[in-house]
Order: C-alpha cells, then structure tokens, then sequence
C-alpha cells in the first residue's frame, strides 16, 4: 500500500507538457502562464499540443486508480492514491512544486474511479458553461456538484481525498478565479 501510493506520487511528477515541450523545443515554464499543463500547453504551441498534455495527464492519473483496482485495493486506499498522483502533478518534487494546476489529473482520477460523480461534475459543467461563459468560473459550480453529490450518494465517506484534492487544484487556480471574476463582473 505505501509503495503505491509513493508510485503514484512519482507518476503524478511525469508532467506531459514538459515532454511535449522539449519534443517542439519549448520550455512552458516560461512561456505565457508558466504552467505545465494542458492550457498553457496548447495556448503557446498549438491544439495538438493540448491535447496531447491532456491526454497524458488524464492517462497517468487513471492509469494509478486501474493499478489500485488491478491489487483490488479498498477504494479510499486508491483515492489516496488519486490525491497523490494530483499532487505530483501538482506539486513535482523534481521541480521545485511548479507543476500543472490538476484539471485533467483529476478528470483521470474520477472518470475511473467514480465514474457517477464525475458524470454528474461533467453535466454541471456542461449545464453552466454557455451562462457563466468562464470556464474557469464554471469550474467551482462543477466541483460544487462534484462534492455534494458525493456527500448525497454516501461516497465521500471513502472517496474524501477528492475533496482535498479540489481544494488544492482550487489554491493552484487562484489567480485565474481572481481575474475571471473581475473580468466577468467588471463588465457586469
């Protein structure tokens, strides 16, 4: 159990945006936002590049629950496992805690391993996005939702390190909340 949850700690800090990076001879970290991650991956190189990022990033986290679920570990130990790969990519030791800001780690996370809250977030997502034209904003309805619903449906009772793991994709997404805010209610 501990050396799965250090394994997915370190497969968190495999950060595709800088592999695509070095592949188009592009450092992100200082590029734009700085961020490696999806958006900042295709906002400075291009779609490919995006998806790319997301793809990997999503692949590696639901790659750690499929591994948890393979030893058929109990699902709150494999949540763990879900916050730990978040937080690697997060927080990447290898580079001094500048990593990504979680999004596609966490849809990996959910899609496999509870694959009805994330069907729910992505709804609310969806639901949300054409009124509050913020993608970034519509991210707390979705998460929001995310939550509540597994408080309702009994899941958060092993399913809490999701929860962490929100809180700490919100902390890296606060700059991009302040300036949503501002830029959708300044025009208000």
């Amino acid at each position: 159990m501990i050396v799965y949850w250090i394994a997915s700690y370190l497969i968190g800090n495999m950060l595709t945006a800088w592999w695509v990076g070095k592949w188009k001879g592009v450092d992100l970290r200082t590029e734009l936002s700085g961020n490696l991650g999806a958006r900042n991956a295709g906002a400075v190189i291009g779609k490919t590049a995006f998806f790319l990022t997301f793809l990997g990033d999503a692949g590696k986290s639901a790659f750690v629950v499929w591994l948890g679920k393979y030893f058929q570990f109990d699902l709150w130990i494999i949540a763990i496992a879900g916050l730990l790969v978040i937080c690697g990519h997060l927080f990447p030791f290898w580079l001094k805690g500048r990593g990504g800001k979680g999004i596609a780690s966490f849809i990996g996370v959910t899609l496999v391993l509870t694959p009805g809250l994330f069907l729910i977030m992505f709804i609310v997502f969806a639901v949300f996005l054409p009124i509050v034209r913020s993608a970034t904003l519509t991210m707390l309805f979705s998460y929001a939702a995310f939550v509540a619903a597994g408080v309702y449906r009994e899941q958060l009772e092993w399913a809490w390190p999701l929860a962490i793991a929100i809180l700490f994709i919100l902390i890296k997404h606060q700059k991009d909340l302040k300036e949503s805010f501002e830029n959708r209610f300044s025009k208000a």
